[in-house]
């Protein structure tokens, strides 16, 4: 294996599951709701219809504030009060933070000569610590850009093509099944992200190179 591909949320920060499950709960809002509206469940963000608000703003055709105000609508059904559309999208992710380990571990491959890759299903182009970007990879494609989305077959063959590689010399790491499979369908190795160690420990036996402290 020769390239390291890997998720932003959930992946180099903390869970989004999590983050939202918790932002359901300070505002009251049955967990069941939001995936409703985000047409998922726990195990993966969906809106796989082209015309549905999650692919339109993944895929850069609709704007952070037309998605809060999409968002608020489909969240305050039958609720006593409207939630406020202002911020919803940072409000949904308020409790998500950078995973050491794992930023460290992308760090030490790419040190070590594996190409790195940054491939994410972006909610607008914002969130995203890109002063770390130069250091930790060697290319970014973030969905809203390239107008593509996870998990469609084109954009992890853009991906791959930009490191240079063919996808069956890449790891590709995520926490959702969906975008596992989708790398997978195009030859990728995937590796489906639940524990931080795990997951490290799964790398340096593919890499042969130690990626934790």
């Amino acid at each position: 294996m020769k390239g390291l591909i890997v998720d932003f949320g959930g992946v180099l920060t903390t869970s989004i599951v999590e983050s939202f499950s918790a932002f359901c709960i300070e505002n009251g809002i049955p967990p069941a709701r939001l995936w409703a509206a985000l047409r998922a469940d726990a195990d993966g963000i969906g809106g796989a219809e082209a015309d549905h608000p999650v692919h339109l703003i993944e895929t850069g055709q609709m704007s952070g504030d037309e998605f809060n105000l999409y968002l608020a609508g489909a969240l305050s059904e039958n609720a006593d009060s409207p939630l406020a559309d202002m911020g919803l999208k940072d409000r949904l992710f308020f409790s998500v933070r950078p995973e050491p380990s794992m930023v460290m571990a992308v760090g030490t491959y790419r040190s070590s000569g594996i190409k790195t890759a940054l491939l994410s299903n972006s909610w607008g182009g914002d969130g995203y610590p890109r002063e770390t970007f130069d250091v930790l990879f060697d290319t970014v494609v973030l969905s809203g850009d390239v107008g593509l989305r996870k998990p469609q077959a084109e954009i992890y063959l853009m991906t791959a093509s930009r490191l240079g590689l063919e996808p069956q010399d890449c790891v590709f790491v995520d926490d959702l099944k969906s975008n596992i499979a989708g790398a997978e369908a195009v030859g990728m190795k995937g590796i489906l992200h639940t524990d931080v160690a795990v997951t490290i420990e799964s790398l340096e036996e593919i890499f042969g190179v130690k990626g934790s402290a």
